[in-house]
């Protein structure tokens, strides 16, 4: 049943701009697919889905390509253990993470596409990072925040 559903999901969010985890369950629902808000987020996380600016300026599931994916877990995983904390001032992004760890953190998240990066530098314990707006910025503190607390 998982694998079926998680099939299902991936066909959907190809398919139709899904914009959140109510949208994608509400879809499952009209497809047959018995399943809670909690069980949607719990794929969401598994299949490593990601959010991308759709072409409205909103934002939509998308999947990492599967050439990618391998990789980009390996990155995340790392990221996710190496960084120590994230502050920034104005547009820009400070990452501080255990010595030697700086440039497998930038990877990462140069991987991820994060939208709204315009770039990072790598030192050996410090990432910079340069977001296009203050909006960009919020948001992609949060998500790094959300990611090193999980």
């Amino acid at each position: 049943m998982k694998i079926a559903r998680h099939a299902k999901i991936i066909e959907i969010i190809q398919a139709k701009e899904v914009e959140t985890q109510e949208q994608l369950a509400e879809e499952l629902k009209g497809k047959g697919f018995d399943i809670t808000q909690a069980t949607v987020s719990r794929d969401i996380k598994e299949l490593k889905l990601i959010k991308v600016m759709n072409a409205h300026g909103t934002h939509k599931y998308a999947t990492i390509s599967p050439e990618d994916s391998f990789l980009s877990n390996k990155l995340v995983n790392i990221f996710c253990q190496t960084v120590l904390y994230v502050d920034h001032v104005d547009n820009f992004i400070v990452l501080k993470t255990i010595s030697g760890s700086a440039p497998a953190a930038a990877e990462a998240l140069d991987s991820l596409k994060f939208t709204g990066i315009v770039g990072t530098i790598a030192g050996d314990n410090t990432v910079f990072i340069l977001a296009r707006r203050e909006e960009d910025m919020k948001e992609i503190v949060q998500k790094i925040k959300k990611m090193i607390s999980e």
